[in-house]
């Protein structure tokens, strides 16, 4: 039983809720919905998600990142680098190969990148 952890933006939220859905259907387990969550109002509260955000990743077979993706996703795809997960990177659109709007760490071995739609993104994962 493999386990994931999606990275994302709250503005990528129904996307994040659509993928983890196909992904659990097919047997598969979310180490962690960051959805189910509201905005953290407080410094405990950011400190609490953190350190489940941060488990979760850990704990996660792959690790898939949304874009467009905000600074704790970016955080969250290091600590995935750091402890050498597969990364799949996905994006609607071809920025993430465009020299000027590209990260390095997005062309590392482990980063598997998709292009296209969340279809798309569902058939390589499987």
């Amino acid at each position: 039983m493999k386990k994931f952890y999606i990275a994302s933006s709250f503005q990528n939220i129904d996307m994040v809720r659509e993928v983890s859905d196909i992904l659990r259907q097919q047997g598969y387990v979310q180490t962690y919905d960051w959805t189910q969550n509201e905005r953290a109002a407080t410094l405990k509260e950011l400190k609490r998600i953190g350190e489940l955000e941060k488990e979760a990743v850990i704990e996660a077979d792959f690790v898939i990142v949304l874009l467009p993706a905000g600074k704790g996703s970016h955080i969250e795809f290091g600590i995935a680098l750091g402890h050498n997960k597969r990364i799949y990177l996905y994006s609607t659109n071809d920025d993430v190969n465009n020299p000027e709007t590209t990260s390095t760490f997005y062309h590392l071995d482990n980063v598997v990148k998709v292009i296209g739609t969340v279809d798309d993104l569902i058939e390589k994962l499987r």
